[in-house]
């Protein structure tokens, strides 16, 4: 039997227009009660019809990519038993067409999987943000909407912190610290459902033979049910599992880095080690480790003091020119 889970901490009465800076620094997650409970989208998505509607004053005519499954899928977007493929095929598609087959099915006890995954809003709703919005301050983040069914996302993480907000329907959220990575079976890395590495258990029924750790994840885990208005803070790598409870849900979700634009995803940083670090004889890897350890987790000023400064070359503090030199150097070494 699994073990009991903990809630995710709460917060109540956060300023939507003026988000504190620990909440844009974030190392712990907190779910934000009420935080957009007063938008006009959140308001008319009480009833699916009303929400759709609204919806549909602002979306553009470019279609959108959409992810149907069977209903034998049980709204899972992941891949088939075998790994060999997916077990939901991509459309495209209007966005007023998906709203539209979601109220077809809303009554359906046994629908397809009607899934609209990270839409960017200003692209293909112009205008909605204008009173449906955060305060970020400075802070410029990427906004996209999430609209479907019934459906389970399996666990992931993102490099960008991440603030979720319910707007329309209901959403269990499952959350597990990034030292949990053993211990939730990560699947593939370069052919992924949607972008991101994923859990391969399915949470709605745990094979604890297949996958025994599972339940020490399990140990770690923090959970919450989130209605219209509430909100979910997910630090920068931390595992989630989101689950849309009801026929209609729709949530937007605003992604940020605590780093400058021009400095890279760590993921091209881990393939390029994998490539070049994972298969050297064991002797020579831990020689690497140290070079890592000495270079990039435990750097600081006494690293480089010995070279001037004028030489240090890659070991001096990062900036966009010097990013922009290390990328062409990279590019140079990976086209050989």
């Amino acid at each position: 039997m699994p073990p009991a889970v903990d809630a995710i901490e709460e917060l109540h009465g956060i300023d939507a227009a003026a988000l504190p800076q620990e909440l844009l620094q974030p190392t712990r997650p907190y779910v934000l009660r009420g935080l957009a409970a007063h938008w006009p989208l959140t308001l008319a998505g009480a009833s699916a019809q009303a929400g759709a509607a609204y919806l549909k004053q602002f979306a553009s005519d470019a279609p959108v990519t959409v992810s149907v499954a069977p209903p034998q899928a049980d709204g899972r977007i992941d891949y088939r038993p075998d790994l060999l493929g997916f077990g939901f095929a991509q459309q495209k598609a209007p966005l007023a067409a998906v709203l539209d087959a979601l109220l077809h099915h809303a009554d359906d006890p046994a629908p397809p999987t009607i899934y609209v995954g990270s839409t960017t809003i200003d692209t293909w709703l112009p205008g909605l943000r204008e009173r449906n919005d955060l305060g970020f301050g400075a802070v410029q983040p990427l906004a996209s909407i999430w609209i479907g069914n019934r459906t389970r996302i399996p666990a992931h993480q993102d490099v960008p912190d991440n603030i979720a907000c319910v707007v329309a329907g209901r959403r269990r959220v499952t959350l597990f610290p990034p030292g949990q990575l053993r211990n939730l079976y990560i699947g593939p890395l370069d052919r992924t459902p949607a972008g991101q590495a994923v859990s391969l258990v399915d949470f709605a029924a745990p094979d604890y033979d297949r996958h025994p750790d599972f339940a020490e994840a399990m140990r770690h885990a923090r959970v919450a049910e989130l209605g219209p208005g509430d909100a979910v803070l997910i630090p920068s790598m931390w595992w989630h599992h989101m689950q849309a409870l009801d026929s209609y849900n729709v949530l937007v979700n605003y992604w940020w880095r605590q780093s400058p634009r021009w400095m890279d995803t760590p993921m091209n940083a881990l393939l390029h080690a994998i490539m070049s670090v994972r298969d050297l004889p064991p002797a020579q890897r831990e020689i690497w480790r140290e070079a890592f350890r000495h270079y990039v987790f435990d750097a600081d000023a006494q690293t480089s003091a010995h070279i001037p400064e004028t030489m240090r070359g890659a070991l001096a503090p990062l900036d966009e020119a010097r990013a922009r030199e290390l990328r062409a150097r990279l590019l140079q070494g990976l086209n050989r």
